[in-house]
């Protein structure tokens, strides 16, 4: 069966509203992909994303990169440092700022996760015409902007 044609959003708000529902779908659909042995929230997920990406971070640098008050993050960091997937140490220089890190199974909870869900996309992406896939490509990088610009 062919698929079925999309209606194209023919203003920039109609664009804003497709594209905040089909985002908000894929994102609801990974999220649903995780492993349901994996007891860690999303948001503590993100923390440890924000490590794997970006290596030591203060407390502070957590709270700015996702976004979140630095009260916030120091929760989220204490309860991944009780589960043993970060550790924290405090910074050279400056005694009121600790460095938090990855341990080795937090960095082995973020690698199965990713590939989790990557499998999963992949498998969906399989599905597409090499026409779709292609546009996905150039749109993975203007999404990616939209993400991370004010």
């Amino acid at each position: 069966m062919p698929p079925t044609p999309q209606k194209v959003a023919r203003t920039d708000a109609g664009l804003a509203s497709e594209l905040r529902v089909a985002v908000m779908r894929l994102r609801r659909r990974l999220a649903n992909e995780r492993d349901p042995e994996n007891d860690v929230g999303i948001g503590v997920m993100a923390v440890l994303g924000c490590l794997y990406r970006n290596g030591e971070c203060t407390v502070g640098e957590l709270a700015v990169f996702e976004k979140v008050q630095p009260p916030s993050m120091t929760r989220a960091v204490r309860k991944l440092d009780e589960r043993g997937y970060v550790a924290r140490r405090p910074h050279e220089t400056d005694g009121r700022l600790v460095l938090v890190s990855l341990t080795d199974e937090g960095r082995e909870l973020v690698i199965a996760d990713r590939r989790r869900r990557d499998e999963w996309l992949a498998r969906q992406l399989r599905a597409l015409t090499p026409a779709e896939r292609d546009a996905l490509r150039v749109a993975v990088p203007l999404l990616d902007r939209l993400a991370t610009e004010d």
